[in-house]
C-alpha cells in the first residue's frame, strides 16, 4: 500500500487551513449557487451572508440571487475575491481552479462530496489554499463554537 497522496481529501481538510480561510476571508464567490432556497448552495450562501461575508453568486443562468448580482464566471466579478466556494461536479473543478488562480483568490474550497486532485494541484501550484470535501457552513459553525472570535478574526 502506498503512502497517501499530498493531495488526498484528508490533507485538503487541514484544520489550520480551514480556520485561516474562514477567519481571513471577507468575500466569497459561490460557484454553482442556485436560486432555489431548498438547495444546499443557497442555504450555505445565505448562512455565509448572515455571518457577515460578502458573497458573489457565480451561475450563468441567474442574474441575481440573495440580493446580489450573479456572474457567469469568476473572471466577470469586478471585485477582489478571497475564497472560491464550489458547488459543481469534480469534473468542472480544474477549470474553476484555473479561474480562481487567474483572479488571485486566496483559497479554493470544494464542498462536501467534491474531490478533485487535479483542481487541488492547479490551485496549490498557483499559491491558493485548498479545502476539499467539506462544507463551509458546517466548518464555520464548528469553528464558531470552538473559537471565542466566532469563526472570524
Amino acid at each position: 500500500m502506498s503512502a497517501p497522496s499530498p493531495l488526498d481529501s484528508a490533507s485538503a481538510a487541514d484544520p489550520a487551513t480551514i480556520r485561516r480561510l474562514l477567519q481571513q476571508s471577507r468575500t466569497i464567490a459561490v460557484v454553482g449557487l442556485s436560486g432555489d432556497p431548498e438547495k444546499p448552495s443557497w442555504q450555505v450562501a445565505r448562512y455565509l451572508q448572515d455571518q457577515g461575508y460578502r458573497i458573489f453568486p457565480v451561475n450563468p443562468r441567474l442574474t441575481e440571487v440573495l440580493g446580489e448580482k450573479a456572474y457567469p464566471d469568476l473572471r466577470s466579478i469586478p471585485e477582489a475575491v478571497d475564497l472560491v466556494d464550489v458547488f459543481r461536479p469534480a469534473a468542472d473543478c480544474p477549470a474553476i481552479a484555473e479561474q480562481a488562480a487567474a483572479i488571485r483568490a486566496r483559497g479554493l474550497w470544494l464542498q462536501s462530496g467534491i474531490v478533485s486532485d487535479e483542481a487541488a494541484r492547479l490551485a496549490r501550484n498557483a499559491g491558493l489554499a485548498v479545502v476539499m470535501d467539506r462544507c463551509t457552513l458546517v466548518e464555520h459553525r464548528r469553528l464558531a463554537t470552538s473559537d471565542p472570535a466566532g469563526g472570524r478574526a
